[in-house]
């Protein structure tokens, strides 16, 4: 059985700094695409970043690009978000997403990590 798990979340002034870590355990996870996304309540789960499989490319949505740094460890099984400059706006749940090689949707899910940014 895969699992997806999330840590790093916290509370965070406007300017500073978290990462995000996200290991996936139960699979060889060199194949996969990681992917984070966040979620504000009463609104769509919105994508934030994606890396390819075996170190590829990185892919950023418009409202994070410069800020937020994706980055992956095959030998952890593991994908970080280095978020810097954090804004009042980027305050939602972020959640983690595995995509098996092959599939065209993300297949796993992590429980999500809270992130706060108090202005």
């Amino acid at each position: 059985q895969v699992q997806v798990a999330e840590s790093g979340g916290g509370l965070v002034q406007a300017g500073g700094s978290l990462r995000l870590s996200c290991q996936a355990a139960g699979r060889t996870f060199a194949s996969d695409v990681g992917g984070w996304h966040r979620q504000v309540p009463g609104k769509e789960r919105e994508y934030v970043s994606a890396i390819s499989r075996y170190r590829g490319s990185v892919y950023y949505a418009e409202s994070v690009k410069g800020r937020l740094t994706i980055s992956r460890d095959d030998a952890r099984n593991t994908v970080y978000l280095q978020m810097s400059s954090l804004k009042p706006g980027d305050t939602a749940v972020y959640y983690c997403a595995v995509q098996r090689q092959g599939s065209n949707t993300w297949d796993y899910w992590g429980q999500g990590t809270q992130v706060t940014v108090s202005s």
